[in-house]
Parts: structure tokens; C-alpha cells; sequence
């Protein structure tokens, strides 16, 4: 299993976090890399979420679990590998809003491919929740 996370501390609250991510077809508002992006129906778990990356081939993302206010989990399978990338909104220090991504990849050989396809993944993952958060506080 190979794992990454990123967290950042907001003064916004978690709901104003909770309405960017539930607004998918926004998601490209705060999150640079994103050409396109459409979900089929609701922002609920068994949703999919079709996400093309500017510059590559679309991302197919089931919605695995969703908490209002709290969590959404996506799940996308490439190659045998299951990468799973949770976005959870905590209680941080003095009563601010903790923004965590968290991505597992596990699967036949992530042990050594999720070396390899990880990093590239969460790379921007600091800017990104940065315009998130930014976005938040905002509003």
C-alpha cells in the first residue's frame, strides 16, 4: 500500500468547505488541473464523477461514501490498483476547521507502482487545498 496526506488548517467553516466540494461542476474553480469535469445525478455515494485533467485522458471516480459536512470518499480503479482518496473536515486547533486529503493505493504491486503514480497524483494537492480554503473564506 503506498499513502499520502495533506492537511491545512481554515478559519471557514466546514459547511462553506462542504458546498464547494458538493458543487462538482465548480470544482474547477479551486483545483487548477481540472479541464472538465460532470458527476451523473446527485453528489452522493454511488455517484461518478467523470474528471479530465488538463492535458490527459478522464478520470472515472465512484463516490464511495458521503457524510454531509464531514467526509467524501472517491474511489478510482486503474490496472488492478484501487486508489482511494478520502477528504475529511476535522476539528483543528482552536476550533478551526481541519482540510485533509488522504490517498491509498493498494492493489496487486502498489507497493511499487504507487511510488511511481502517487507522487504525480498528489503533487498539487498543497495548491489545491490552498484555493479550496481560500475559496471558503471568502464566501
Amino acid at each position: 500500500m503506498w499513502t499520502y496526506e495533506h492537511s491545512m488548517e481554515t478559519d471557514a467553516a466546514p459547511e462553506a468547505i462542504w458546498q464547494l466540494w458538493a458543487d462538482v461542476q465548480s470544482w474547477g474553480d479551486w483545483n487548477a488541473d481540472i479541464a472538465s469535469i460532470r458527476i451523473n445525478g446527485a453528489f452522493e455515494a454511488g455517484a461518478e464523477i467523470v474528471m479530465t485533467p488538463a492535458g490527459d485522458d478522464p478520470v472515472h471516480l465512484l463516490v464511495a461514501e458521503v457524510a454531509v459536512n464531514e467526509l467524501f470518499v472517491d474511489e478510482a480503479r486503474f490496472e488492478g490498483l484501487l486508489l482511494r482518496t478520502t477528504h475529511r473536515l476535522g476539528r483543528g486547533e482552536s476550533l478551526r476547521t481541519q482540510v485533509m486529503y488522504r490517498m491509498e493505493i493498494t492493489g496487486a504491486g502498489a507497493d511499487e507502482v504507487g511510488p511511481q503514480i502517487g507522487p504525480a497524483i498528489t503533487a498539487d494537492w498543497p495548491e489545491t487545498v490552498a484555493a479550496l480554503v481560500e475559496l471558503a473564506q471568502a464566501r
